[in-house]
């Protein structure tokens, strides 16, 4: 919230405000206390779409990823509609929950989660301003529709089944992007970022260097985090597989495929009889078939890029049915013997 102190002859106004992580202030100085507190109460009679704009366009432009920047925007076109003359001033916990309530009634609760992080951030740099009085950001909750989860990790059976039939296809380029994603863990975007040279033997093993990544949104190839920059290795009969493929034109290894990985991927899942997922979901089932193995957490978080060994077990590490069965079982054993 905003301080006021006199200096002298004048007033100064004093908020606290964070950027890029760390604590900073904001000063102005002011003839009289009443213009010292005018400025705060001008802005909380702003629109809060058109603060949450306005914090965008001049905070979070310089604070994110192009690529999540580009959400930040899109959020803001669904706060347009969800709150059309709501002052920044006279918000609450209590109406804003209602609203998002409302929309949560049409939406899954991954959509609305996404949407209450960016609000929350736009209301914490409010309070921080001094433009609300109260932090009520984290009362706010996400509710919506639970959807069936489409980022589902194939069992152990079925991922057999599917490495399988890619082997025994190879001349479908498709198929080998396919193959090494469930070989690798990686992200569709890394995938399709590869260039021949990023496939190489280092003298010990062979190996995927992964550098950058594309997305069907955005020019930017920068890799979503610091530790998404690895060396991941491969089998030595997926190297030779990948050491077949022409590059294209644009000096990557695989084609884009106009980013249509996903009606591809459901196609073939089905023409071979597997349950339908998606690229994410494979990289799941790979995380997954490590884990099941007794390949340790460390190790599996550092393959897949993470930032955190807990991202890993939060939302990775979903034991495959048939370990679990197999766990099932020894727990009831050891339950049994006592």
């Amino acid at each position: 919230m905003a301080s006021i102190e006199k200096r002298g002859s004048s007033y100064r106004a004093r908020v606290t405000i964070y950027q890029h992580g760390k604590r900073d202030y904001l000063t102005k100085s002011f003839k009289t206390e009443k213009e010292a507190k005018g400025q705060a109460i001008a802005q909380q009679n702003t629109l809060f779409k058109d603060f949450y704009y306005l914090f965008v366009q001049t905070v979070k432009v310089h604070d994110v990823r192009k690529a999540t920047f580009d959400n930040y925007i899109k959020a803001g076109k669904v706060i347009d509609n969800l709150f059309p003359t709501a002052k920044l001033g006279k918000l609450d916990d209590v109406q804003m929950q209602s609203i998002l309530d409302k929309y949560g009634e049409t939406h899954s609760k991954k959509t609305v989660t996404e949407l209450l992080k960016k609000i929350r951030t736009a209301l914490r740099y409010a309070y921080a301003k001094g433009y609300i009085y109260n932090d009520f950001a984290s009362l706010l909750k996400a509710h919506g529709k639970e959807l069936p989860k489409r980022n589902k990790a194939l069992s152990m059976s079925d991922l057999t089944k599917l490495k399988h039939y890619l082997l025994e296809h190879t001349d479908n380029e498709f198929n080998l992007m396919v193959l090494l994603e469930i070989s690798t863990g990686l992200r569709r975007g890394e995938i399709l970022s590869i260039k021949p040279e990023d496939v190489h033997y280092d003298g010990q093993y062979y190996c995927v260097e992964v550098k950058r990544s594309i997305s069907p949104t955005t020019d930017d190839t920068k890799l979503k985090t610091k530790h998404s920059r690895r060396s991941v290795t491969i089998p030595e009969n997926i190297y030779d597989l990948l050491k077949t493929i022409t590059p294209k034109q644009s000096g990557y290894l695989f084609d884009w495929f106009s980013f249509k990985q996903s009606g591809m991927l459901k196609e073939l899942l089905k023409k071979i009889g597997i349950p339908t997922t998606t690229f994410h979901g494979l990289r799941d089932t790979h995380a997954s078939f490590l884990f099941s193995n007794n390949i340790p957490l460390s190790y599996v978080s550092r393959r897949l890029g993470h930032d955190s060994i807990l991202t890993t077990e939060k939302y990775y590490l979903e034991l495959m049915p048939e370990k679990k069965h197999s766990q099932d079982t020894n727990a009831l054993n050891l339950l049994e013997s006592l």
